[in-house]
């Protein structure tokens, strides 16, 4: 990704091209460069993009030590090793961005590669989600489960995780201590003839405190529960040290086998922080939006002609000021449209400035499109409150070009503010005109972030 990109260069995800031919001595050249710039990256965990000689993304992969995993593609090995040899040699740029923890790697490889589609990364390119750990919230007596499908409504979401093996044990260790259930009956606490239900084993063995029978009232076991979420957002420091002074005491009564079993338990729990955040890590194929009921919801509620079928998305990302970039995603018929996306390197901002930041990246946009007779979208989505609203229609308005419909869409209350009235709108956070203009913004704002890491690298490299 060129630090010069603008607003005529897509997002690199649909359709990869192939590279261009390459002479021997400008290939060398491109590689050795490589070669040498992987000797300046940070010996901590993140995500590296190798790159060919127009800048295309051919390869993206996760690192615990950025600069050993990056520098092994420039040993001979490399190029003799099946997996690498028939490719390694179109090197001849990369890029790197820093993560906080393996985990947070692992995970952020995955969106890339779904979303920039390298031609050489093989895997993940499906639609294969990470598992969450979810625990329903309607219920008398909620669940706890496994899902790579998580309920959109009525459910806490833990996760994603980046191994659904190690979650399944930890479920296993955890539910020994809070005796959940983990079955989809439809238990009624006010129906009696659960009385009369055979429990499964699980409450034979002691795992489960069988609600299935009425064993345990809805209040106890919802104690039960609430200490389960207290466990999963922190508080599990004092479980882990009971669990450890049982495996010592096991091991000095030489009960070896209890110990191990005690130690791996400890191993699965601690594993249960191997997990990304649901926002920074969103997977948007996993949270599905109906696209024409976010579209028919928005009509309605916005007083349009007819539903909005191109909605375009802005968002600002900066770092201390010294490089601010946007992002502009557009959306068809609800869904994201990647041809449709831009970058820009804003040019005429000093300092943290996003209101200038916005007026200059709706400028440039809307003149383009106005001087290339190109149609506008239906509605404009700025990421923001009313002041990036305020933004983007005085630029609107010194560009002399009647605006779409526009709207801002602000995060910490999701209040939707538009031109003209001085009160927010709020919507139900159900409601699917919401969710689709959540959507938008989520993904402006993800796909900033990954340009911003990207430009902020290449910084280091001057």
């Amino acid at each position: 990704m060129d630090e010069n990109l603008s607003e005529n260069v897509p997002e690199q995800a649909e359709s990869p091209q192939p590279a261009r031919s390459l002479d021997s001595a400008e290939e060398t050249f491109g590689f050795r460069s490589a070669s040498e710039k992987v000797k300046t990256f940070p010996q901590t965990p993140g995500v590296y993009l190798m790159k060919d000689n127009s800048g295309v993304v051919i390869y993206v992969g996760k690192a615990k030590n950025l600069r050993s995993r990056a520098s092994s593609y420039f040993l001979k090995a490399a190029q003799e090793e099946q997996r690498t040899a028939s490719w390694v040699n179109e090197i001849c740029d990369i890029d790197y961005m820093e993560c906080e923890s393996e985990v947070d790697a692992l995970l952020a490889e995955s969106r890339l590669i779904k979303d920039v589609q390298p031609r050489h990364n093989k895997e993940q390119k499906d639609d294969k989600s990470f598992p969450y750990l979810m625990i329903t919230t309607r219920e008398d007596f909620p669940r706890v489960e496994l899902t790579r499908i998580p309920k959109q409504t009525g459910a806490k979401l833990y996760g994603p995780f980046a191994s659904a093996g190690a979650l399944r044990g930890a479920i296993q260790v955890l539910q020994k201590i809070f005796k959940f259930r983990t079955c989809s009956l439809d238990i009624d606490e006010n129906d009696d003839r659960w009385r009369w239900f055979r429990p499964c084993l699980l409450a034979s063995i002691q795992q489960c405190t069988a609600p299935c029978n009425l064993r345990i009232s809805k209040e106890e076991y919802r104690q039960d529960i609430r200490r389960l979420h207290t466990f999963l957002e922190g508080g599990k420091k004092k479980l882990l040290k009971q669990i450890q002074e049982e495996m010592q005491t096991a091991a000095k009564e030489l009960a070896y086998e209890k110990a191990a079993r005690l130690r791996d338990e400890i191993s699965m729990l601690e594993r249960l922080d191997e997990r990304g955040d649901l926002d920074t890590h969103v997977q948007p194929e996993v949270f599905y939006i109906d696209p024409k009921k976010g579209m028919t919801g928005l009509q309605k509620v916005l007083k349009l002609p007819a539903p909005p079928r191109v909605i375009e998305g802005v968002d600002i990302a900066h770092l201390g000021g010294k490089q601010t970039v946007a992002s502009l995603v557009q959306f068809i018929d609800g869904l994201p449209f990647k041809p449709g996306y831009r970058r820009y390197k804003i040019q005429g901002v000093d300092g943290v400035d996003d209101f200038r930041s916005i007026h200059e990246v709706v400028s440039r946009r809307f003149r383009k499109l106005s001087e290339s007779q190109v149609s506008f979208p239906d509605l404009l989505l700025i990421d923001g409150g009313k002041g990036q609203l305020s933004a983007a229609m005085a630029a609107f308005r010194d560009q002399n070009i009647a605006p779409p419909a526009v709207l801002s869409l602000a995060k910490q209350e999701e209040e939707i503010f538009l031109p003209g009235r001085t009160e927010s709108l709020k919507l139900s956070r159900h409601a699917f005109a919401l969710r689709l203009l959540q959507y938008v913004r989520d993904e402006a704002h993800r796909f900033a972030q990954h340009y911003h890491h990207i430009l902020r690298d290449k910084s280091q490299y001057k």
